[in-house]
């Protein structure tokens, strides 16, 4: 893997959709020439109509406006929104359009998961944030808990880069030859900050493993402590063994991890873990106050990544995913302290003794949830990884 960092930029931290949502609408609502919008799920709720409404005046205004939806995650999307933003002057394309909803194929599985988004190639954000309310579940009054950034400066190139390929990609398999991208001018950043970052993405192509290697570097290189926030955790062997052994170094390693469940039977799989990680002397946080849909982690103050990615094989093995990686103290330490916020606010600690003389019943459910998931990847022809 070979990792390129960019030095001198600018990156604001945006915790969960209050922050992100006003920045995005702001950035896309200053656009002059260009904005290129990514995201997994595009809601027909009062975040998406906001966020429609802002890419309609864009485009209004003259702005070329380019939209990319996955076409699992966005239904929603298609059925209901789609129409009226290209009727309104929105370039809009679906990746990988759902026909069938019975299918396991690994062409099916492999969804562009990626919430990416550039503004006149001088502004981006990557994260985590679908378009989609924190409130769309109304049996939780918090907000769900996530993470994006605003980058400006030379990280906009690779950024830039990332989404015009895959625009230009789905444009060819979609035969949709007038949306095919006619200038071929990278954006031109400036250097204006002090923060060392580098963009990683993950594709069945070039960059099959990028995201996986840089978090286990990271992990290798640990020598106080790693928190690591994440929704969807089922890591496979290298990634557990990675923990494991910095456990054994005497890093103290905490993981915060969904409580409260919007995909059951994978938490489930990923409390068949527990023990083993807990007897290591990991922390295990679970995080109940509302939905964790975090992705992002901290190591020893310095280094730090926020992205798309879970730590699961749908990430890590079939999806398109963006993480941004961060070597900077100031913004780990940021970012360290908002988990440690959202640990203090709606953190349980899972207490070794307790889980280990647990009911026997749950844990029985727990390993059949992990072998059902198991099964899942091997259908799609990754079972031995896992």
């Amino acid at each position: 893997m070979n990792l390129t960092w960019h030095p001198s930029n600018s990156l604001t931290l945006l915790e969960n959709g209050a922050e992100f949502f006003p920045a995005l609408t702001t950035a896309m609502d200053q656009a002059q020439t260009e904005i290129f919008l990514e995201t997994y799920i595009f809601a027909n709720d009062e975040i998406g109509r906001e966020i429609a409404g802002a890419l309609r005046r864009a485009a209004q205004r003259g702005v070329t406006v380019r939209v990319l939806v996955d076409g699992f995650g966005g239904r929603q999307f298609v059925a209901d929104m789609m129409q009226a933003l290209a009727d309104a002057g929105v370039n809009v394309l679906i990746y990988r359009r759902e026909v069938s909803t019975l299918s396991l194929r690994r062409r099916r599985l492999r969804r562009l998961h990626r919430k990416l988004a550039v503004i006149d190639g001088r502004i981006a954000f990557v994260g985590g944030i679908n378009i989609v309310s924190d409130f769309e579940d109304p049996r939780v009054t918090a907000p769900r808990q996530d993470y994006a950034v605003r980058v400006e400066g030379p990280l906009l190139n690779p950024i830039h880069g990332a989404v015009r390929r895959v625009w230009e990609l789905v444009a060819w398999a979609s035969f949709r030859r007038r949306l095919r991208l006619v200038h071929k001018q990278p954006a031109q950043p400036q250097p204006c900050g002090d923060v060392e970052a580098a963009l990683l993405i993950r594709d069945n192509i070039r960059h099959r493993h990028d995201i996986e290697n840089a978090y286990l570097l990271g992990i290798a290189a640990a020598r106080r402590d790693i928190v690591l926030a994440n929704a969807y955790f089922l890591p496979g062997r290298r990634f557990r063994q990675a923990l494991l052994d910095a456990a054994r170094r005497g890093v103290r390693i905490t993981l915060l991890i969904q409580g409260i469940a919007d995909h059951p039977l994978q938490q489930r799989a990923t409390r068949a873990l527990y023990g083993q990680l807990l007897d290591a002397g990991i922390r295990i946080v679970e995080y109940r106050r509302s939905y964790l849909h975090a992705k992002v982690a901290v190591i020893d103050d310095h280094w730090a990544t926020v992205g798309s990615s879970n730590i699961d094989p749908f990430s890590l093995l079939l999806a398109r995913e963006a993480n941004v990686v961060v070597r900077n103290t100031a913004f780990a330490t940021g970012l360290r302290s908002r988990l440690q916020q959202a640990i203090d606010d709606g953190g349980h600690e899972i207490d070794a003794h307790q889980w280990q003389h647990g009911s026997s019943l749950q844990g029985l459910l727990n390993w059949a949830a992990y072998g059902l998931v198991r099964l899942m990847i091997g259908i799609a022809g990754y079972g031995n990884r896992h």
